[in-house]
């Protein structure tokens, strides 16, 4: 099926973006940081992890909580759902739709979260082993919790229809897309969706280093590198995107800005021995109509780990042959978010779409021979650019895929 056809068939279409994630808060600041390429890893700062084996994170700098969000809800959310207000409100913005003016029940709320509030439950752990369980604050029966910024997101904006969360790690940002575009294939006119993370807190960061992926290197330049001879793990990282989806005869009506359409998506799941993101790319093709040689681009999942790069670059030469297409992973230089880190390259390809240009992989200066891959390195690489692969995988054993289409 040709492009044109794809487009006119498409009726799920992202019309705004809003991001908070290292390297720079809001979109046009981040997005200038991703073409520049340069890594934005840093020594944690959030709380002491001098005793830790992984000193390095992605943080949020220049996050002031109280400039994003009302007074009233600073003691009820925790820094994940403040990050995901802030966000929300730029993509609303952006898009430039009047919620409130919508039929009561067609706009809706679809976030992804892996952690939820981690470092809010930690502290009112810490109260309840302290002081006791009178001084663990109320709010608590749902700071905590993976669905919160759903929730918080849909008190803000008065969305009324479905809504909910997806809970898959990494692949989840891709997860809540697909889940939104459901959504409006059902009726609905508008959906925010998107995802955010962070666990960056002794509690939160515990919890990563005892999977044993994080990188132990104190260099930011050479502790995360996707498909690199020498990748030694990941590198954790907080915030994320979140995106406006609208069905494309709505958003056109009324004169919306289209950064793309999300023309095909699929999920897969690992077997016991065998990985199966392949699986989740060819099928998500297919969802599209797009064959193989159509796709331009591909932002990878880029574990930053030697078996699971090497299995991802035989996937992606499997379906398009060895340096065939060219390949990016922009979260070299955020690091990996959990849930937030799909939706952020979902953001990173709209981007790259609307600018024909693709932003290069920081850090890594050329994959392994192993990895038989045409990483975009060093700068950013011009297009042109109509159909764009997006891979993400959970720990766990999920696999995501989404393909988009530029909105020309």
């Amino acid at each position: 099926m040709t492009g044109t056809a794809q487009v006119a068939r498409a009726t799920a279409v992202f019309t705004g973006i809003g991001i908070a994630a290292p390297g720079g808060l809001g979109t046009a600041a981040w997005w200038a940081a991703a073409l520049k390429g340069r890594t934005a890893i840093a020594p944690v700062t959030r709380f002491d992890a001098s005793a830790s084996a992984a000193p390095l994170a992605g943080e949020v700098r220049g996050f002031v909580d109280k400039e994003h969000v009302p007074g009233r809800l600073l003691p009820q959310t925790d820094r994940v759902t403040r990050l995901a207000l802030a966000m929300a409100q730029e993509a609303v913005d952006d898009c430039g739709a009047d919620l409130d003016a919508l039929p009561q029940y067609t706009t809706g709320v679809v976030t992804a979260c892996s952690a939820g509030g981690f470092e809010f439950g930690q502290r009112e752990l810490q109260a309840l082993w302290r002081d006791g369980p009178k001084h663990v604050s109320a709010y608590q029966a749902f700071a905590w919790f993976n669905a919160v910024n759903t929730g918080q997101l849909s008190i803000r904006h008065g969305t009324r229809g479905a809504s909910g969360v997806l809970v898959s790690e990494q692949a989840g940002g891709l997860d809540a897309a697909a889940q939104a575009r459901r959504q409006l294939c059902k009726g609905a006119t508008l959906v925010l969706t998107g995802g955010a993370d962070s666990a960056l807190c002794p509690w939160g960061w515990a919890a990563q280093v005892a999977d044993g992926t994080l990188s132990c290197a104190d260099d930011p330049e050479r502790a995360y590198l996707p498909f690199a001879a020498d990748a030694g793990g990941h590198v954790a990282g907080e915030g994320g995107a979140m995106l406006v989806l609208e069905d494309a005869d709505s958003a056109r009506q009324r004169g919306a800005h289209l950064y793309g359409y999300l023309a095909g998506y699929a999920a897969t799941f690992d077997g016991a021995r065998t990985p199966r993101l392949a699986d989740a790319a060819r099928l998500a093709l297919a969802d599209a109509g797009a064959e193989p040689g159509e796709v331009d681009v591909v932002f990878a999942d880029a574990a930053g780990e030697r078996q699971a790069d090497r299995s991802e670059a035989a996937a992606i030469a499997a379906l398009f042959g060895p340096y065939a297409v060219p390949v990016t992973a922009p979260k070299a230089m955020t690091g990996r978010l959990l849930a937030g880190g799909s939706a952020l390259d979902l953001a990173a390809a709209l981007l790259a779409l609307r600018d024909q240009v693709i932003p290069p992989t920081p850090n890594t200066a050329r994959p392994a021979a192993d990895c038989p891959v045409d990483l975009v390195v060093g700068a950013p690489r011009r297009g042109p650019l109509r159909t764009a692969l997006v891979l993400a995988r959970g720990r766990g054993g999920f696999n995501s895929a989404v393909v988009l289409r530029a909105a020309r």
